[in-house]
């Protein structure tokens, strides 16, 4: 019984840090190019929300995490049938974190098209 309440401890303490580290990402608003990850740009396995951003001759990729917002933007902005030569310009606020080396922003404004 002992064992099984110092696992359950454990536990909560590991989801408490893993939350408290998910926050440290940092709140930004970008513009850019909005494509669909897996139609436009072949990346990812799923559709995706993927704004490329040009600063300094410098191409940034930022990753759109699944959302309340997403699908509004997936499909009635469309993002998805976007080609390259033809992207959707969008406006998206929320926080950005690295993950597994890509720009993961998590939006937490609705997204909007750039104007």
């Amino acid at each position: 019984m002992r064992k099984l309440l110092m696992l359950a401890v454990c536990g909560m303490l590991t989801m408490g840090l893993g939350a408290a580290l998910a926050d440290d990402g940092k709140k930004i608003t970008i513009e850019g190019d909005g494509l669909c990850g897996k139609c436009a740009l072949g990346e990812t396995k799923e559709c995706q929300n993927v704004v490329l951003v040009e600063k300094d001759g410098k191409k940034t990729s930022y990753y759109l995490e699944k959302n309340e917002y997403f699908k509004d933007a997936h499909t009635g902005l469309g993002l998805c049938t976007a080609k390259k030569d033809k992207p959707v310009k969008v406006k998206v606020t929320g926080t950005c974190v690295e993950k597994d080396g890509k720009h993961v922003l998590t939006p937490t404004e609705k997204i909007s098209k750039a104007g």
